[in-house]
């Protein structure tokens, strides 16, 4: 049987302090954590320092969106800070994209790995298409479209919905890593989500990294919402499953 997905816990807190009592709420099963911006505003670089001297891996979701020359140094100043995972949007075009490879450097080579994020899961259709501009759109097409566009330019992988995750593998190769936000656990409240799934169902379509948020974070007792999320991860994973 592959691995299931990396399970990544959002961080998305006011400040430094909720988040090192959160994580040590959870325990040190959660290896992986995401800084976003909120947190990364409130408190900058010292809470991703403090996070990895606790032993964390760190996702540092800032989604940089901006000229090709300005990407290359946000993206050189996140390698200083040793996160493990950077996302930048696949929509700031190949050169923005191809500079952020450049200053991460060579994939495996041991900087942060990117990931490109196609569409966001807050967006529905109507939304998506208010936004570029078009009566109609299909967030399947533009998320593999924008895939191919990443892979082209040296993405390690993609932010995109578990139901987009089929049609991006078949767009732009097995190769290219997935993740999803958006992840709940059967009952919960979808929040500012529109296009979620749970657990079982990104086993099932074989990504690589979910993202848990409030289904975990907001819950009574974190640690036993997030060990829930791991035995659902561990059990649906189907054998043969791409990885």
């Amino acid at each position: 049987m592959t691995r299931p997905p990396v399970p990544i816990v959002a961080l998305d807190v006011p400040g430094a302090r909720d988040a090192f009592a959160l994580v040590e709420r959870i325990g040190p099963v959660a290896e992986w954590v995401k800084v976003g911006l909120q947190l990364f505003v409130a408190e900058g670089p010292a809470v991703v320092l403090g996070l990895r001297e606790r032993g964390h891996r760190v996702f540092l979701d800032l989604k940089l969106h901006d000229i090709p020359n300005t990407v290359a140094h946000a993206t050189e100043s996140a390698a200083r800070l040793g996160v493990d995972l950077l996302t930048v949007h696949a929509s700031g075009g190949s050169a923005m994209l191809q500079a952020a490879r450049a200053a991460a450097g060579e994939r495996g080579g041991g900087g942060p790995r990117l990931f490109a994020v196609t569409v966001l899961t807050s967006l529905s259709a109507p939304e998506l298409g208010e936004s570029w501009g078009r009566a109609e759109v299909s967030a399947a097409e533009e998320a593999a479209r924008l895939a191919v566009l990443s892979a082209d330019a040296g993405m390690d992988g993609v932010v995109s919905s578990v139901h987009e995750a089929e049609r991006i593998r078949s767009a732009a190769g097995p190769e290219l890593g997935i993740l999803t936000p958006g992840i709940r656990l059967a009952g919960d409240a979808a929040g500012d989500q529109s296009r979620i799934a749970t657990p079982a169902q990104a086993s099932a379509a074989g990504v690589e990294f979910v993202v848990v948020g409030r289904t975990v974070t907001a819950a009574e007792d974190p640690a036993a919402a997030f060990r829930a999320v791991l035995d659902e991860l561990s059990r649906a994973v189907p054998a043969g499953a791409p990885r």
